[in-house]
């Protein structure tokens, strides 16, 4: 451990931010670095604990108290080969990651965990920084030629790892760029694109290759890839949004959350023609835009936060997010002890920005005007019963009935499955009850010779890191599967650095 008494010495404390009524007016990242002695102080804060819980917090088994005792003695070098030995993208899940290893970190009993996600994200930017990171391209080929569908994190992250066994791989991605959720459905203020080209542009280095405009099962030949592929990997992710059929449902002005945050991605890159329209004439009509309306989000999670923030940046006139749940404690209750991850009240920068919250609402009937355009919501509220501390069912609240304006609606109700239009009904490939790609985490082999999957397309919508996850557990099995054996990395393997 880097200071025996550090966790006795100092408190946690987070990197500052560019302040709201600034940041709103960009969609720049606002999170500013630590300064050199403060890093220090964060990474001191590590007990080195005996069983380090934090390890079994986090799905990818970052080696954490080895790098922090490498951060809190500057020495970068080794702190980047013990984070990059367990997770491909530190620069994603520092950014963007909700942190499960906090949760579990022993100090987090009686005081606030180790930052650790921050420290991550300090440990990837100074290599890059330094220098340090170079292309690692494989001295020997295998000329076995893999074929990954989609380029979402578990794409990239089992791309990666494949590449670094010798294979040939090459990466196929259905929108105009790489990058999947991470370049169009993760806003720039919380992960700016510069820092997904860079990484891009890495592999590419290293020797994968990526095909974009390529929807396989449209204008890409599953067939083709079938017969000049060693091995497939499915990672289309979880796409199908959850829908809410209500009446009113068809109005101009309801949306899907993913429609809304895609096309401002879209328009901050430049990449959109009505992005384009929109900046020459200044038209905002044609645009899914918040501008000057009362906005509500339907849906309490991550992307209802990014709907918020994105919201407040186009200038709404005011924005209320719903929560079907009710309002979650402010800490850990008793059914939800140390070190299970805690479902507690989160308050994202996004909230901080301006918001209104509403838990415990549903959504009744959209109400429109005489041109189809919507102009109000009706909504009630919710009892809900509490059975072993967490919400069972509910009824409505008779008499609790309302109607609010708004002018703007975005579903963030989450996803419940990969789309199956195209490639996976041309395969004819077996689904598990809940419409995911069948295959066991054991194998990740779905019942189609020589097709794997991985990610949300196999497990369902999760986080990033656990994407990252699956595509390098997945990654072993194909290598495994083309050569009798792999040598890749597997997070228990990681435990023994």
């Amino acid at each position: 451990m880097g200071k025996p008494t550090g966790f006795l010495e100092f408190t946690r404390v987070s990197p500052k931010k560019v302040e709201p009524e600034k940041r709103l007016g960009n969609f720049n990242e606002f999170v500013k670095p630590f300064e050199a002695t403060e890093l220090n102080k964060q990474a001191a804060r590590c007990m080195n604990c005996g069983v380090p819980f934090c390890h079994s917090g986090c799905p990818l088994g970052n080696v954490i108290p080895e790098f922090n005792d490498a951060v809190y003695n500057e020495r970068w070098e080794e702190a980047y080969e013990i984070l990059s030995s367990t997770n491909n993208f530190p620069e994603f899940t520092g950014r963007i990651c909700p942190a499960p290893c906090e949760s579990a970190c022993v100090l987090g009993i009686n005081q606030p965990p180790v930052n650790i996600e921050e420290i991550e994200k300090h440990i990837i930017e100074i290599a890059f920084d330094k220098g340090i990171i170079q292309p690692k391209i494989p001295t020997v080929r295998t000329g076995k030629k893999i074929a990954v569908i989609g380029s979402g994190p578990a794409g990239l992250a089992a791309a990666a790892q494949l590449n670094q066994a010798g294979h040939s791989v090459t990466v196929y991605e259905r929108d105009e760029k790489p990058g999947g959720l991470l370049r169009y459905g993760i806003p720039d203020f919380k992960l700016e694109k510069k820092v997904v080209d860079r990484r891009i542009a890495l592999m590419e280095e290293e020797g994968i290759t990526f095909k974009c405009n390529a929807n396989v099962g449209v204008n890409v030949s599953m067939n083709d890839l079938l017969r000049e592929s060693n091995a497939i990997v499915l990672s289309g992710g979880s796409t199908v949004p959850r829908d809410l059929n209500v009446k009113g449902r068809e109005l101009k002005g309801v949306f899907y959350a993913m429609e809304f945050l895609k096309q401002q991605n879209k328009l901050v890159a430049g990449s959109d023609p009505l992005a384009k329209k929109h900046i020459e004439s200044n038209v905002i009509d044609e645009l899914i835009s918040a501008k000057g309306k009362n906005v509500i989000v339907i849906g309490g999670g991550d992307t209802g936060s990014d709907c918020v923030g994105t919201s407040n940046r186009q200038g709404a006139k005011s924005i209320t997010q719903f929560e079907l749940l009710p309002k979650p404690p402010l800490s850990r209750t008793t059914s939800m002890p140390w070190p299970t991850y805690p479902m507690v009240l989160k308050t994202s920068s996004s909230h901080e920005e301006g918001c209104e919250r509403a838990w415990a609402i549903a959504t009744k009937e959209f109400i429109g005007d005489d041109k189809g355009n919507l102009v109000g919501i009706k909504t009630v509220e919710l009892d809900w019963k509490i059975e072993n501390g967490r919400p069972a069912n509910f009824i409505e609240r008779p008499g609790s009935e309302k109607t609010m304006e708004c002018e703007l609606v975005l579903l963030a109700m989450g996803f419940i499955a990969p789309q199956k239009d195209g490639m996976i009904d041309q395969l004819e490939i077996e689904l598990d009850e809940r419409g995911n790609v069948k295959a066991s985490e054991k194998e990740y082999k779905t019942n189609i010779n020589k097709i794997f999957t991985c990610g949300d397309m196999r497990r369902g919508q999760s986080l990033v890191v656990w994407a990252i996850s699956e595509g390098r557990e997945c990654a072993r099995k194909v290598d495994e599967f083309l050569m009798g054996e792999s040598l890749l990395e597997t997070k228990d393997s990681s435990l023994h650095l």
